[in-house]
């Protein structure tokens, strides 16, 4: 694999803005980091969207039960409902009858794969982006419906099933590419540090995976 580091801020900023064929670099987010010290909150919110992938890897290989998961959504892929995860910049919470030790396998091994370019197990169907994509298009498509049509109840009662009607065979596209270019990164520079038992702010039970940052070294 080659990989080059960018020589200024500008093509640092092209992975984040290229809705193409998106190959992911990974010293992307160490030198966006680097070039752009000055914003507040970058780090976290770089750190954020890498934990954010992890935690979708580690659910989609923890709901495999022992399997080896596609990488590619299909049929074939299992999703274990009960399971759920909330990422945040300093690790992960994993809700659910989990195994601590098969937990730290599939971090571990989540954390591998991802790095090694199965970049699909980032993605999740279950994701709060895609209700999040799918509550703002709704509206949008609602009030466009609304401004559009005559103001007749019969067209008005029209234009919403057909608004909510798009809004819900759009969303799951839609909520998948806001996960791969928005929400979610690769991450390269992720480093696990510990699996603890705990409470949530709710006071909920679960797993959390800390993680912390890691700068690379790319070698020539």
């Amino acid at each position: 694999m080659n990989n080059f580091a960018p020589d200024n801020v500008f093509e640092s900023l092209i992975p984040w803005f290229n809705f193409g064929e998106n190959i992911p670099q990974p010293t992307q987010d160490a030198d966006l980091v680097k070039h752009l010290p000055f914003v507040p909150g970058l780090k976290e919110l770089l750190m954020l969207r890498q934990v954010h992938a992890l935690e979708h890897a580690t659910v989609w290989l923890l709901s495999q039960s022992g399997r080896s998961p596609y990488p590619r959504f299909s049929s074939q892929q299992t999703d274990n409902e009960s399971l759920g995860g909330l990422s945040t910049e300093r690790g992960f919470y994993i809700y659910g009858q989990v195994n601590k030790i098969k937990l730290q396998r599939a971090v571990l091994a989540a954390l591998q794969r991802l790095t090694n370019g199965e970049w699909n197990l980032a993605l999740h169907p279950r994701c709060g982006t895609n209700v999040s994509v799918g509550l703002l298009l709704g509206l949008g498509l609602v009030m466009g419906m609304h401004l559009l049509l005559p103001r007749s109840p019969i067209e008005q009662m029209l234009g919403l099933g057909v608004a909510a009607t798009a809004a819900a065979n759009l969303t799951p596209e839609l909520g998948m590419l806001a996960q791969r270019h928005v929400t979610t990164a690769i991450p390269f520079n992720l480093e696990i540090v510990n699996i603890a038992d705990v409470r949530d702010e709710t006071g909920r039970t679960a797993h959390f995976v800390q993680v912390r940052w890691r700068e690379l070294v790319i070698s020539d």
